[in-house]
Parts: structure tokens; sequence; C-alpha cells
């Protein structure tokens, strides 16, 4: 017997309707939920264990998000044709998720959670990942774990108006397109690209996406109550702690730690006198190994907390940061371009202790980025990839590939700098940046260095783009609270917000947002904001600096790509017997050729450093793809004569005949009075007659002999001449 399902409908502005579904599926996990829109399904499970691992002092979150081929009816393109490692577009969709989940927890929950989403059914009328949060959120809003509700939504802005759960066909042609999640109360996650919008208008999208999501996290509430089983929440002892010990360690840290935290210093030493003061309290347990062994489990928590507070008070209160700046200022920068001479295009952009060194490489459509998945699937002509290796932040530790955070932040980056590339750019684009140091912000970085390396390149961009990370510090007690710009690394690890913003001059293409605080206000959010536009103008005023706008031509050793199109009919023709012609002309040229099936005709490529070559191949393609103008004029040769007329060839393999009439204006026994084989001569194409056959004129180009006019008889002969008719 089919079980019954318990079910929970919301229903959106426009009348769509999202269906959360429970009791069918995965039940032995401790929470599973079927959320479905229109024909795309989501199963999302949450398993949480009863107990935290001995020695875990965190919490062991996660998320994983799966498109499985079989939801849009295809088999994968693999070797094995299963689905294997995760892909970039998955591997964002579990950032998103896990961002919004992680805070909703109590800090002192650290037992291990698992979140798996799998994608079971597409609707290319509605977009997956848009309900990937709502999915996960509901799964543990079903169980006794203990957590606050939230949820996701996807808004874009399209015509000038808002909307949430677009389709793919709506998501191209938008101007915003964020994605936002949040609780009941406050905004915890933003993440989106837009084309140059105000503050303002941002602003109006979250709150739009706000709307919809306490729509949503309702939902969530009613559907937990059908189920029953989530109340009450499990009780859990995850921490111990000693009120003593903690006493102790605040009496003889704190002002130490803010003393070291009002001198400015770099990363390194700043964090060696913390160390210090920390190895100082352990000297007084030294001679007790009894004493020592029971307090030293709490030092290293209670120092935390201690170093966070006292950071958190002296910038609250006196305005003075670690490094000695106060909130507003920008970190000293430092730029350089044409660094590396066999680059495309490169640039070294360093602000304080953070460094990125990005590079562009110019390819054709063959080098382009191959995306195969359930949703998405096409060529990508511009990609970004972010590389952070341990030695930038002064580790030794091993490589294990590339890390969800590399492919985050380069994702980013890719979002803020696709908004100024040319329309008509006909390279594949790939930017690499190296993060050689970091201390905050190193993804911000990266979107400047790859701005002045596309412009080092010559790519005629439309505008310089810049960013900057803000972060906040907030007070709940006195209600304070500052707003950083370009923060430092410990701003990030011991402040509430991480908001990272790109533009132009004239308006916002990126951002991504991370609260750690619940109850953040639209009015913290539109400061920061406004803050982060300044900074952002300041940074953008030190790339120009550097390089004002493009350079005017490529680099030497750079590749150059011509386009040329030709009648849909030769594109066999141009690639030849088993690619035999296509394959010899780029052996011949060094250059790559891409031949490209348009509607009406064939799209060519032609790419290659030296032009010479390019030229070769444009005019053997021409050649092959002959096919003449009416009234052009082509230099032939005769190949053959016949009685009526001479068969010439205008352009290789390409013959036509000139008539005997056409040859020229007198009248001609035989072409070979004035025509021989082997000839050339200029014919003009004057287009084809009733049989589709080339109509040529070697007359049409000689000029018209002298007319001749006859003598005019006398007047009285032409009178006895008239008389001699008449009496005929």
């Amino acid at each position: 017997m089919i079980p019954q399902a318990i079910t929970e409908k919301i229903t959106l502005a426009d009348g769509r309707e999202i269906t959360i579904e429970t009791g069918k599926l995965a039940k032995q996990a401790d929470g599973s939920v079927v959320v479905r829109m229109g024909d795309t399904m989501l199963l999302a499970t949450v398993v949480a264990n009863k107990n935290a691992n001995p020695g875990v002092d965190f919490l062991p979150l996660t998320v994983d998000y799966r498109e499985k081929f079989y939801a849009g009816g295809r088999i994968p393109g693999n070797f094995f044709r299963r689905e294997a490692r995760p892909s970039d577009d998955e591997i964002l969709t579990m950032r998103l998720v896990d961002r919004v989940l992680r805070p909703m927890f109590p800090e002192d929950f650290h037992a291990e959670v698992q979140v798996m989403i799998s994608l079971i059914s597409y609707d290319k009328e509605v977009m997956p990942e848009a309900l990937a949060g709502l999915a996960a959120s509901a799964a543990i809003a079903i169980t006794d774990i203990p957590f606050t509700l939230i949820s996701e939504a996807r808004v874009i802005r399209l015509d000038g108006e808002l909307m949430v759960n677009p389709s793919l066909e709506q998501l191209k042609r938008a101007d915003i397109d964020i994605m936002v999640g949040a609780s009941k109360d406050s905004v915890v996650m933003v993440e989106g690209e837009m084309s140059e919008i105000s503050e303002r208008e941002m602003l109006d999208a979250i709150e739009f996406a706000h709307a919809e999501i306490k729509k949503q996290i309702e939902a969530q509430e009613r559907l937990a109550e059908k189920v029953g089983k989530s109340f009450p929440k499990r009780e859990y002892n995850h921490e111990s702690h000693d009120e003593e010990i903690r006493e102790k360690v605040w009496a003889f840290g704190y002002d130490k730690y803010y003393e070291i935290a009002k001198s400015p210093s770099d990363k390194t030493v700043r964090g060696d006198k913390f160390n210090e003061v920390i190895e100082a309290f352990l000297v007084e347990y030294s001679n007790d190994e009894e004493e020592l062994a029971r307090v030293t489990p709490f030092v290293k928590y209670y120092f935390h907390d201690v170093q966070k507070e006292a950071v958190r008070q002296l910038i609250l209160n006196e305005g003075i940061r670690l490094d000695g700046r106060d909130p507003k200022t920008i970190r000293p920068i430092w730029t350089e371009v044409d660094y590396l001479p066999s680059t495309h295009g490169s640039a070294v952009f360093t602000r304080g202790e953070t460094q990125a060194l990005a590079t562009v490489t110019l390819g054709s459509s063959k080098d382009a980025n191959m995306v195969d998945g359930v949703v998405n699937n096409f060529d990508e002509k511009f990609f970004l990839h972010y590389n952070f290796p341990p030695f930038s932040t002064g580790e030794a530790r091993p490589l294990r590939g590339t890390s969800r955070r590399e492919v985050g932040h380069g994702n980013l980056a890719q979002r803020a700098l696709a908004q100024i590339l040319p329309d008509d750019c006909p390279y594949t684009v790939r930017i690499v940046s190296e993060v050689l140091e970091s201390n905050g912000s190193s993804s911000m970085a990266t979107v400047c260095a790859g701005t002045l390396a596309l412009m080092d390149a010559g790519l005629q961009i439309k505008k310089p783009v810049s960013g900057i990370a803000m972060g906040l510090i907030t007070d709940t007690k006195s209600g304070k609270f500052t707003v950083l710009s370009d923060i430092l690394g410990d701003e990030d690890h011991l402040g509430d917000m991480d908001f990272k913003v790109t533009g132009t001059a004239d308006g916002i293409t990126a951002c991504q947002m991370d609260i750690k605080v619940q109850g953040l206000s639209m009015e913290i959010m539109e400061t920061a904001l406004l803050q982060a536009k300044d900074g952002r103008l300041h940074i953008l005023g030190k790339i120009t600096d550097t390089l004002a706008e493009p350079r005017p031509q490529l680099k030497p050793n750079a590749p150059k790509v011509v386009v040329i199109e030709v009648p849909k009919e030769f594109i066999g023709a141009i690639i030849g017997p088993g690619g035999k012609v296509i394959q010899e002309m780029q052996k011949e040229t060094e250059t790559v050729i891409a031949i490209t099936e348009e509607e009406n005709f064939g799209r060519v490529e032609i790419n290659g450093v030296i032009q010479a070559n390019i030229d070769r191949v444009i005019e053997r393609i021409k050649q092959i793809a002959f096919v003449p103008e009416v009234d052009g004029i082509y230099n032939a040769v005769v190949k053959s004569i016949k009685p009526f007329g001479a068969f010439v060839e205008i352009a290789k393999g390409v013959e036509g005949l000139v008539h005997i009439s056409e040859i020229e204006h007198k009248r001609l026994e035989k072409v070979e009075d004035a025509l021989n084989v082997g000839d050339k001569i200029d014919v003009k194409f004057l287009g084809y007659d009733d049989k589709k056959k080339m109509k040529l004129s070697r007359k049409a180009l000689l000029p018209k002999p002298e007319r001749t006019e006859r003598p005019i008889k006398p007047a009285e002969n032409r009178e006895e001449k008239s008389q001699d008719n008449t009496e005929a």
C-alpha cells in the first residue's frame, strides 16, 4: 500500500505553486522532503548524529547537491556513463545552501550533520537551484534537530519588473539576478550579478526576495506541525565549560589583547603576540601538572572569545582597527601591468597584505569550456580560474585539487567581469588569478587584477571594474555598529559580515554577502552599500591611474581572430573528405580554423598569430566558397573554346561561358578570331540565366566603337525614288 504523503503548498504572486511533500520517500533519514514546482522535483534528506565526536568544537555540516542526468532525460557523456565528481554549478549550489544553513544551528551544537539534495526531475521552465535552500530547510524543519528555519529565493528584474523563481529563458534577458537566503527576521546571504544597478535598486530586490522567503518559511512551519515529530527539539550537551577558568582567562587576557589590537602590526607579528599571552597564562600552571591538565583544554576557546571581544570593542569605541586604519580607509595599493612578457595580458594587484597575479589568455572557439550538465549545456567562451595556494597564507598543507572555496570565489570574480566584456568579442577568454598573498578579500583583488589584465591584453572592455569587501561589527547590548571598508582576514573571522561588492563607476555588477548574526537591518545594509561605493571608486581610481583604458592593439604574441561567412552549401568543401582540406590549411598556415553552421550560412573562424597566414587561409576559403557578385569584374583564364563561345575560369574550379556574342562588340564568325586557350581576360558577371548558369561578358568591359552615320542622299533623288514607288 502506498503511504499517504503529508503536503503543504506555497502560492507565488503569479499563481504558480510550490509543493512540499514528506512521508513517501527516504523514511529512514531523520527528515526527507520532495519539493516540486512544475515538473522540477528535488529530494532533500538530513541526518544528524545524536552526539558530537570527541574534540570537535565546531559544526561538521556537509551539504551535497547533485543533478541526476535522468532528471532531464539524458545519459552522462563521460567514459563511465554515470554521474561522477560534482560540476562547478553543483558546487556553487552546495555553497549557496551551506552558507545559509550554517549560521542557523546553535553555536554549541557540534554533532555531524549531512544534508543531501538531489535533482530527480527537471522542468526547463523551473531552475532547480532556486528551490534547493527551501528543500534543505524543510527537511530539517520536520526533525527534532535544533535549527532556525530559512529559505532562499532567486529574484530577477525583467523589463523593469521583479519576479521570483524565473525560467532559464527569462534569466538570460534579466538585468538583475540575485539569490537571497534569509530567516524570518533577517537576510543571511546574498549573491548575484547585475547590469550596473544602483544601491537602491539592489536593496529593493533583496527586500522583494525576503517577502517571498517569509511565505516559504510559514509553509515549512505548517508542514512541521502536521508531521509532529519536530517538537520538542532534541536535548544535547556538546560542550563542557569551567566558569572559574573562563573568568581567569578574561581577567588575565582582555586588557593585554586590547593593547595588542590597538598597536598596528602585520598579521604574522600580531598572531605571535596573541599567542605569547596564552603561553604566559599557562606558565602560571607549569608547576602543577594536574591543574595544567585541567586548564589547558579550555584555554584555546576562552582566549579566542577574549580576542574577539577586545578587537570588536576597540573598533566600536575608538574606531581603531588591527592595522591602525579607521573604518573607512582603504589599505595602500600598488599595481603593475605587462608583468609577464609571454602572456597575452597580465597584471599584479596588491592591496595591503593581499596580492593577486592575473593573466589573460585568448583562444579560439575550440578552446571554449564545455559545460555539460542537466540544466546547463553550452560552450562557455569566458571563464575565470581562481587559485589559492597554501603559501599565500604562510601555511604548508597538502594540495587536494580545486576546493569549493576556489570555485566559489572564482565564480564571483567571473560574474563581476563578464558584464564588461565587449559584446562582439570573437575570442575565448580565460583569466587565471594566482593569489600570492592573502589577508582579506583575495576575490576582490582578483576582480581588480583581472580588469587590469584584460586592458593590458588589448581587449576593448566597456568599462573597468573594481571590487571591495565590507565588514561589520555590532553590539546588541548598546545598539552600536561599525561598517568596515576593505576588511582584513581577522576582521572577517571576528566580525559579523563579509559583504563583497564589485562595480564600475556607474553601478554594481556583482555581489556576495554572508551574515553571521541574526537580525541585520536594511539600514545597516544600506550603510554598508553606500560606504562600499566610496571604496570601490577609490580603488577604481588606482586602477585607471595605472592603465586608463585598454591598449589599442593586442600583444604581438596574441592570436588574431577573423570571422568570415560562407554559403551553407560550401561547408563540406571547406572541411574536405575526412577533414583533409581543413587539416592541411591549419598545418600549412599554423592557424586554428573552426566552422559552425548557422541558420542560412556557415561561420568560419580563423585564429592565428601571423596575419599573413590568416590572409592565406581567407584567400583559400574564398576560392573554395566562391560566389560571384552581380556586376563583379573577374580576371579569367580561357580554358576551352567551343563554336558558341569560350569557357573561362573566374576562380579556382569555377568556370562559366562567355557566349560568342559577348566577346566583342562586332560580330565574330568564330571564337578563335578573338580568343585562344590560355588567354587571360577580364569578364563581368551579369547574373544567372533561367537554367541557373552564369552569364559572363567580355564585351561589357570593352569600349563601344564609335557609331558611323550613313551619308544623306540629295532631295531630288529621294523625290524620284518616291515617285517610282508610287507608280509601282
